[in-house]
């Protein structure tokens, strides 16, 4: 049976992050999903499967357009924020199978202005 470009990113998207939990040393991921309309944005502490930190386009009363550039710089920033509340500095960068560019590198590109080391 063929295999879909569908199940192939799955599946490149999971062997990714069972890497990126190999190679953290104990540092917490930074986890981007980005869909049509809205990005997304996690630091997993994967030692005790806590989420440490979140945010989201879908956050607040009035909800942002979240498919620009723009809206995924500030849910960087926010979430880096809450990380650095936490006591989070160091994590290790997870992009989910997704091209490191556009949204998830205005999001990375935040982060790191907003003081996550990675």
């Amino acid at each position: 049976m063929a295999v879909s470009t569908r199940d192939s990113a799955k599946r490149r998207a999971e062997r990714t992050r069972i890497r990126l939990r190999k190679l953290a040393n104990g540092r917490p991921r930074l986890s981007v999903f980005r869909s049509s309309k809205n990005i997304y944005a996690q630091v997993i502490d994967d030692e005790n499967g806590v989420t440490l930190a979140s945010a989201s386009t879908l956050e607040g009363d009035a909800p942002q357009k979240g498919s620009d550039k723009a809206a995924a710089a500030r849910i960087g920033a926010l979430v880096a924020q809450r990380a650095l509340e936490k006591g989070v500095k160091e994590v290790v960068f997870d992009r989910g199978g997704y091209i490191y560019h556009g949204r998830v590198k205005a999001l990375a590109d935040a982060a790191r202005e907003a003081g996550l080391n990675f």
